[in-house]
């Protein structure tokens, strides 16, 4: 930055330059005029850049160590001029000197007789022609971004110079890119219009199903509306009773085109795949991560690469380990095969979760008008409850209340638990099924949750309340075919049906004996498909159904249910809701849960005892952790009903973390430098990482803390990659790492948040295409809800201080003396540009789609024209056969 500046001296003795400035947080990646001067142009003054960018990026110093670079200052004029020169301002203060003469070397080539640093260089005469040189010096003590503004007035003029300097110790250089980034090249469109069927899996031995599900093809002019986007009559209206069907099918169709296109980013060119006994094996970098989530008895297309003329063929998913696939095709493939080929690969996803959502949407126009819509029945129902004996363990009053009033429930409409973070409702839950399980003999129950790993969890709570006394031959696990059976814990296999080490549904008759059904919310078709009718169940259980699409949370519903049935649904609408991959259908309506939209009526919204009950007391979080999530999600409602803060206070009294504060929401402030590197478009911040193994090398060292006890939470996958690289390498791998889809519903003592963006350029792509923590508020209220004991944010507060609910945060942290770090932005509230309250509920998921964890939307520009989408690690996209 170059400016003059009316250089009236009062004397000979006084520069203009006043005291030492401030200097805040400069962009270097949005002010491009602190690092691109142009000497030629700034006048017969001619002054060097110290610290020179390298590949745009600031110079990387070792911590400790003592760098320095020159400054060559010229007079090109034909007079003698005045100079001083002064360091306006560093940040961190003091942490930039001038000097003379250059430093002494580490390696002992100066040895520094004569040496003198300081803050300013007094009153200079600089003769015509003549250069004068000058050392800017800096020795950083802690790493992050070193920011110094160097002010010259030479005569009348004044010139500044902005310098960054990048300080880095051995873990965040372990973790550099080792690949400039670039942008991905577009692949070659892989069209597949015939080819030659592959070698399909054996399917598991037993009856043919009673229903099977129709194909539900996307009509060819039904595509190509919703690509031109024309003509979509059936979404631009009011949901109702009566375009209810064609309403959620063409939002599916939108999402099924959308995935179809997704899939193509993973597509393959110029692979090899190598024989492995009857099979060919082909490496897929990043199936470990579910990306792209391939599953035992999906389908790929390969040929011949750079052939046009070769055929295609289908090659069937036999086996999946790690990053590997082994694949049968047809036999003439598997002859021609020469491990030294080379085959271009297409990815398929399987359909059959979206023709189960299909189906579901077409029986739900059988369903009662108060299951679908309950605004619309007449009148308003009234529970009759009596007082009931806990099973489990002592209840609270709203937990013991829902539990009444769903043993009170006669049918339809659904009855709501709404549970906030660390309410207890999974116990409720548990406690209503046990209820029922005991106290009615002719109850049958379907329990349903988003995932594997949720609807395990439910089956081990049920399980380890040994006070009901569940038959063995009573509860049933249902899984999917496609899960691999090494993913069930060998506890729980004996509650499930399988053979030759497959999981496969029980056939009807053995089906209707058992009292309690786990599944998947997809899994329940299963159900469906072989017989089971509607009314069989009482009673149907779906947790965490605000994580559901409605088209989802039909599977079960609309195939299961009939007037008398008892539905509850349980859940947070202020949490994560669904995954949705199409922008369009997720704005249209896809994103809201029927959970969400059940809260648009009067009874559910006024919170209606005879329709919801809301949990508040938080069983989870210091009352100092819950305090922020409660106003600003909850109306201020929630109680803390942690029974004892102690190990709060031990924790803050033993890690001198910040001295003297017992304050258990820490936020640590670091400058550092946001990247990414090869064609991953996803991003990571190593100074960032590095801070977050600093920190858990105290928490651990103290000996209180295991590493079970720490979890770790970022946005971007590769700040997850490069995180568990660093504690990999200290021999810490049992400390969870993962985006916030990852730790919904779990829970550490330890909660360390690493929000990884360090500029601000990125920000408003992050806001449209909903990246990252900023523009998803319930992204946000998951993030900061899983501590027990401690909350640590590690992040530049200037970046994330842009969004109004994490300014909210930084400003409680400093408020309660529990900041450190760099120098704190102005104290100003953002644009709000969301509501806070209102819009948390009419929030519109599109991350990173709502959930998307990273790297979503269609890139512009500088982002690489086709973006992965990411995968929810539970997510079965595939979970049964086609």
């Amino acid at each position: 930055m170059m400016g003059s500046i009316d250089g009236k001296w009062d004397d000979d003795e006084y520069s203009v330059i006043g005291d030492k400035g401030e200097v805040g947080f400069i962009d270097y990646q949005e002010d491009k005029s602190v690092c691109s001067y142009n000497p030629n142009e700034e006048g017969p003054i001619v002054i060097s850049v110290p610290f020179p960018f390298i590949d745009g990026k600031p110079r990387s110093v070792f911590l400790g160590e003592t760098v320095a670079d020159s400054i060559t200052i010229k007079n090109t004029t034909t007079e003698a001029v005045d100079l001083w020169t002064k360091i306006y301002a560093s940040n961190p203060e003091n942490s930039f000197t001038l000097s003379l003469m250059e430093p002494p070397s580490a390696n002992g080539g100066n040895d520094g007789r004569g040496f003198l640093e300081s803050y300013a260089l007094e009153d200079r005469m600089l003769q015509p022609g003549d250069t004068l040189t000058v050392w800017l010096n800096c020795r950083p003590k802690e790493i992050g971004l070193y920011t110094s503004i160097v002010h010259f007035d030479v005569g009348i003029d004044s010139i500044e110079r902005v310098v960054f300097l990048l300080a880095e110790d051995n873990i965040s250089r372990s973790l550099a890119s080792r690949k400039p980034y670039s942008r991905a090249t577009r692949k070659k469109q892989f069209t597949v219009d015939t080819f030659v069927g592959g070698s399909r899996p054996v399917r598991p031995k037993g009856q043919a199903l009673k229903k099977r599900l129709p194909r539900y093809d996307i009509p060819k002019e039904t595509r190509e509306l919703i690509v031109s986007k024309q003509n979509l009559d059936y979404i631009t209206g009011v949901l109702t009773r009566q375009n209810y069907a064609n309403y959620f099918k063409m939002l599916l169709m939108m999402e099924e085109i959308q995935m179809e296109e997704d899939m193509r980013t993973y597509d393959m060119e110029g692979v090899s795949m190598r024989k492995k006994g009857n099979f060919l094996s082909l490496m897929v970098p990043g199936l470990a991560e579910r990306r792209p989530s391939l599953v035992h008895g999906d389908y790929i297309f390969a040929k011949i690469a750079n052939s046009d003329e070769t055929a295609t063929y289908q090659g069937f998913i036999h086996r999946v380990e790690a990053d590997e696939v082994y694949l049968k095709f047809a036999p003439a493939f598997h002859c021609h095969h020469l491990n030294g080929n080379l085959y271009d690969v297409h990815f398929t996803y399987s359909r059959l979760n979206m023709r189960r959502q299909y189906q579901a949407i077409d029986a739900a126009e059988n369903l009662e008008t108060e299951l679908l819509f309950p605004s619309e029945s007449s009148g308003n129902r009234l529970i009759e409850t009596t007082s009931l004996v806990p099973i489990t363990c002592s209840l609270n009053e709203e937990q013991m209340c829902s539990i009444e009033l769903i043993l009170g429930c006669k049918g339809a409409p659904p009855y709501v638990i709404y549970g906030p973070p660390g309410t207890g409702k999974t116990i409720t839950i548990v406690e209503a099924i046990l209820q029922l399980y005991r106290n009615r003999k002719d109850a049958r129950i379907l329990v349903c949750a988003p995932s594997n790993s949720a609807a395990d969890h439910l089956l081990e709570k049920l399980l380890c309340k040994n006070v009901a006394n569940i038959r063995d031959n009573e509860i049933f696990r249902l899984n999917a075919t496609s899960r691999p059976f090494e993913d069930v814990k060998p506890n729980h296999v004996r509650f499930c049906f399988f053979d030759d080490c497959l999981f496969k549904c029980p056939p009807l008759n053995a089906l209707t004996r058992y009292r309690i059904i786990i599944s998947t919310y997809m899994s329940s078709c299963l159900l469906y498909s072989e017989g089971i009718g509607r009314g069989h169940f009482s009673h149907i259980f779906l947790d965490e159904s605000g994580q559901a699409s409605e088209p989802e949370s039909m599977v079960p519903i609309s195939n299961l249910c009939d007037r008398n049935t008892v539905v509850v649904l349980a859940g947070d609408p202020m949490q994560l809701g669904p995954v949705i991959y199409s922008r369009d259908a997720e704005a249209y309506g896809l994103g809201k849960s029927y959970m969400e939209r059940l809260f648009e009526c009067e009874s559910y919204s006024s919170g209606d005892e005879n329709y919801v009950t809301k949990l508040v007391r938080n069983y989870r979080c210091h009352p100092d952790i819950l305090n922020l999530p409660s106003d600003l999600f909850y109306e201020g409602e929630l109680i803390a009903s942690k029974e004892s803060t102690d190990d709060t206070t031990s924790l803050l009294s033993m890690v001198n973390l910040l001295p003297g504060r017992n304050f258990p929401v820490l936020f640590f402030g670091i400058q550092g430098c946001d990247e990414r590197e090869g064609n991953n478009p996803s991003w990571f911040n190593r100074i960032e990482a590095s801070k977050v193994v600093e920190l858990i090398n105290k928490l651990t060292a103290m000996g209180s803390l295991n590493e079970a006890d720490i979890g770790v939470i970022t946005p971007y996958r590769q700040q997850v990659l490069k995180l568990k690289k660093a504690l990999d390498d200290l021999d810490m791998p049992n400390i969870q790492v993962g985006t916030v889809e990852q730790f919904q519903g779990q829970e550490r003592k330890v909660i360390i948040v690493s929000t990884v963006r360090s500029t601000v350029r990125h920000n408003e792509f992050d806001r449209v295409h909903c990246l990252g923590f900023l523009s998803n508020p319930r992204r946000f209220n998951v993030a900061i809800t899983r501590a027990i004991a401690l909350l640590i944010i590690i992040g530049n507060p200037h970046i994330i201080s842009k969004d109004p609910y994490w300014n909210k945060l930084l400003w409680y942290c400093a408020d309660n003396d529990s900041y450190q770090g760099c120098g704190l932005p102005d104290r100003q509230d953002p644009v709000d540009e969301y509501q806070i309250q209102e819009d948390c509920v009419n929030y519109d998921n599109s991350e990173e789609n709502p959930q998307h964890t990273e790297e979503v939307g269609r890139a512009e520009e500088s982002f690489p024209p086709e973006i992965p989408k990411p995968v929810t690690d539970e997510a079965e996209w595939s979970d049964g056969w086609k």
